[in-house]
């Protein structure tokens, strides 16, 4: 190692244009040696001065080179972000010489003019990988270079490797940018001049699902903060949001157990997901007519709903939800309009037993109305406050009517909560599952609730609700001293 620093430190007193490839060559042959601990811990600051003059002087040429001899330029730079990459692996030591000396600086600034140069040569792209790689490197387990990291990268550096076409570009960001930050970080995000890196960070997930380090930042760091979520949500479009709640979403359903202050973070991002489903739910009327309106913003109102039905299964946010003003009062209400919707005409949120609609059961209205009665059945767990609510309708759901969403004069029937439910007691294709959280449902507004149970024995029979599926077998339904018989329609 003593012999090849020394044939550097001669080339570098030269001309530097004179031999080019012996520059790259030398600190390849050290880039080599520092795969081995042993090279590691003995390299000093001579090898690392060396290298902060190559890319120093490397700073000053890439800019004012053209094509083809700023080749050399890249593949030197690549060389040296190598070099210092493998000098940093597990080695506490050398990380804090190659900051103290300033390659830290040195070495974002570059990365920086790579990242924004016009050069489409895949020697720069090269570089610019290696460089990011190098900070990764720099910064594991060492809580200064990552400071130093952040002074110098952050926001713009982030930024522009968030947004860059290449996805390993991305991904070493995105890895650097989760190493670096913690909770001393938080209050630079909340910056609204720096808002746009949580969103970069959210876009770039959405073109590359798979990347494990941006799923990181969001459900490891982002979470922790809910007035960070709160603000993304915010300035999002609704396709970005749909990313958003999916990323929550996973972290609700990992089997991980979850601290103190993430439980409690979760719980302030689930009250504001509960207002955002209030202020948005009827807006999945927009799929009565599919096509006539944007329909993200009701894709968004599904799912809203699928990670409040999560909330609520989970003992740690169930009571807060509970209790959270006006929730059950918009699921009771959105659950009246989408079911009258669906009677009044053909659409996703028609109940069907067969595929005669034309419906794709993969649709993402499918099983919307089963999620509405989940949730009023766990909303009404044990809760008597919400048990006689959902029995009485609740002031907004009887003034509120389909017709008036719709700029009608007729009304629709007012319907309280209860006999809604078990209008829904039947098999439903769009609703996998709708009969049993119907009855779920059922029993959770009914427990120790005598109330609500003399209503239902109060009830008369109508008849059967809907005898389509079985005329569609060939069967026909008939009453006799109270009971139900069920005969061929050949034998009668």
């Amino acid at each position: 190692m003593t012999a090849v620093c020394a044939e550097l430190e001669s080339w570098v007193r030269e001309d530097w244009r004179v031999e080019e490839l012996r520059g790259a060559n030398g600190v390849r042959r050290i880039t080599e040696l520092f795969r081995q601990p042993e090279y590691r811990e003995a390299a000093d600051e001579e090898i690392f001065t060396l290298i902060l003059q190559m890319l120093s002087r490397a700073l000053q040429e890439i800019p004012t080179q053209i094509v083809p001899s700023v080749e050399h330029w890249f593949d030197l730079t690549a060389e040296c972000f190598r070099c210092l990459r493998n000098a940093c692996v597990q080695c506490p030591p050398n990380q804090n010489t190659i900051r103290n000396m300033g390659l830290i600086e040195k070495a974002t600034t570059l990365i920086t003019v790579l990242s924004t140069s016009d050069y489409s040569q895949e020697s720069c792209l090269v570089a610019f990988r290696c460089g990011l790689q190098f900070l990764g490197n720099v910064a594991g387990g060492n809580k200064d270079s990552q400071n130093s990291i952040w002074k110098h990268a952050f926001p713009h550096l982030f930024l522009n490797c968030l947004t860059h076409e290449d996805d390993k570009v991305s991904a070493y960001a995105s890895m650097v940018l989760y190493t670096c930050m913690d909770e001393d970080k938080m209050a630079d995000l909340l910056e609204p001049a720096n808002l746009n890196v949580s969103l970069g960070v959210i876009t770039a997930y959405s073109k590359q699902s798979d990347a494990e380090w941006l799923h990181l930042i969001v459900t490891d760091r982002f979470l922790r903060c809910p007035e960070l979520v709160k603000q993304m949500y915010a300035s999002q479009s609704h396709a970005d949001r749909l990313t958003l709640l999916e990323l929550i979403l996973s972290k609700i359903n990992e089997k991980s157990s979850l601290t103190k202050t993430e439980m409690t973070s979760l719980q302030q991002i689930a009250e504001f997901l509960s207002d955002c489903f209030q202020k948005q739910s009827k807006a999945v009327l927009i799929l009565v007519s599919p096509g006539d309106r944007e329909e993200e913003e009701a894709l968004v109102v599904i799912r809203l709903l699928d990670l409040l039905c999560e909330m609520t299964s989970d003992a740690d946010h169930l009571t807060g939800l509970q209790s959270y003003p006006g929730l059950l009062d918009t699921v009771v209400e959105t659950l009246r309009l989408t079911h009258l919707a669906g009677k009044q005409s053909k659409n996703v949120f028609t109940s069907t037993h067969s595929a005669s609609l034309g419906i794709d059961l993969t649709h993402a209205a499918v099983g919307f109305k089963a999620h509405l009665i989940r949730l009023i059945a766990n909303l009404c767990y044990r809760n008597r406050e919400n048990q006689d609510k959902a029995e009485e309708g609740g002031t907004c759901c009887s003034q509120m009517s389909y017709s008036q969403v719709h700029g009608s004069e007729e009304k629709i029937w007012q319907l309280d909560g209860i006999p809604i439910i078990l209008d829904n007691c039947s098999i439903d294709d769009n609703n996998p599952f709708l009969n049993q959280w119907a009855v779920y449902a059922i029993r959770n507004l009914t427990e120790h609730n005598e109330k609500n149970q003399e209503l239902i024995a109060s009830m008369e029979r109508q008849g059967l609700a809907d005898t389509a599926l079985l005329e569609n077998m060939g069967l026909h339904v008939e009453e006799r001293d109270g009971k139900l018989v069920l005969k061929s329609v050949k034998k009668n």
